[in-house]
């Protein structure tokens, strides 16, 4: 086990890094520059912060340089504000954070339950009616869906409010974030569960007298996990990052919200640590989800 985690480890690092290479050399070759507004700034101005962040050097000792600043745990500081990187990345996660988590369960549990029900209930009517649920929702992009929620329930009918500081209000956020993984995990359950219903070992232990709630919660479902538990690492880390989008139409100040105006700014060094973040996190995520698998399952062996 510890030669697979070893692998999978050396695995990450790499994909962090090339990740960090194509984010660096891509956004270096979209035209403009990051201190180049409508109100032309003076050459001398610009030179000096041209080289004040070292952009005054070729590319590559650019991304050399800004290697060697991670490496040390230096994110740099916005072009735009000049904030600490690492303090707005922190303040910012917390918020998609608290959004994410709340989220995640709404979609695990929910998803869980229905996609049970509905392998139960197959081909009834309960059945019909939740996939046919989960296929709208899975079919509708997330910044489809936050648009017509806040449209409806804070704009038009004034039941929500809309997102502030002053009031957070995180229903309709949470709601957008959670129904797609939702759905997906309850068509994703209903099959899983569906092929472990129909398993030797569950016919056996029907035989043996075994009561229908104990093979369903002891056998069936465990079984049933390993692919949710497969889709359930992205997923976190797509939800926690806060859903581009979504925290965009909301105007919530969170993670993804700093990154899409990083992007609209040209700010380097606030792109490339957000990147970086997004990316380890997405990453750890995927080898934890692998991990779990030996809890779910002792039989599955890594070597």
């Amino acid at each position: 086990m510890w030669k697979y985690v070893l692998k999978r480890v050396a695995l990450a690092i790499f994909t962090i890094f090339i990740i960090i290479a194509i984010t660096f050399f891509v956004m270096n070759a979209i035209p403009g520059g990051p201190f180049q507004t409508e109100k032309a700034p003076d050459p001398a101005v610009q030179k000096m912060l041209m080289q004040r962040y070292n952009l005054d050097k070729p590319l590559w000792e650019q991304f050399f340089i800004y290697l060697g600043n991670i490496f040390h745990g230096d994110f740099g500081i916005s072009l735009k504000n000049g904030r600490e990187i690492s303090t707005i990345i922190g303040e910012s996660f917390r918020i998609s954070a608290e959004i994410g988590g709340i989220a995640i369960v709404v979609a695990l549990i929910p998803g869980l339950i229905f996609g049970s029900l509905a392998a139960l209930m197959r081909n009834r009517w309960e059945d019909r009616l939740i996939m046919f649920s989960s296929t709208v929702f899975v079919a509708v992009p997330s910044f489809v869906l936050a648009t017509i929620l806040l449209l409806i329930f804070s704009l038009k009918l004034k039941l929500i409010p809309v997102w502030t500081v002053d009031n957070p209000n995180y229903l309709l956020p949470i709601i957008a974030l959670a129904l797609y993984p939702m759905s997906y995990i309850t068509r994703l359950t209903k099959s899983s569960m569906l092929d472990a219903l129909g398993q030797d070992y569950v016919r056996t232990a029907r035989a043996k007298g075994v009561s229908e709630t104990r093979i369903i919660f002891k056998h069936a479902l465990r079984n049933a996990l390993i692919p949710v538990i497969t889709y359930l690492g992205p997923m976190t880390a797509y939800i926690i990052t806060g859903s581009l989008v979504v925290e965009t139409v909301f105007t919530i100040g969170g993670l993804g919200t700093k990154f899409v105006s990083s992007i609209n700014n040209r700010d380097y060094p606030l792109i490339m640590a957000t990147t970086i973040f997004l990316a380890v996190l997405l990453v750890f995520l995927t080898l934890l989800s692998d991990l779990v698998y030996k809890l779910v399952d002792p039989k599955i062996n890594f070597e």
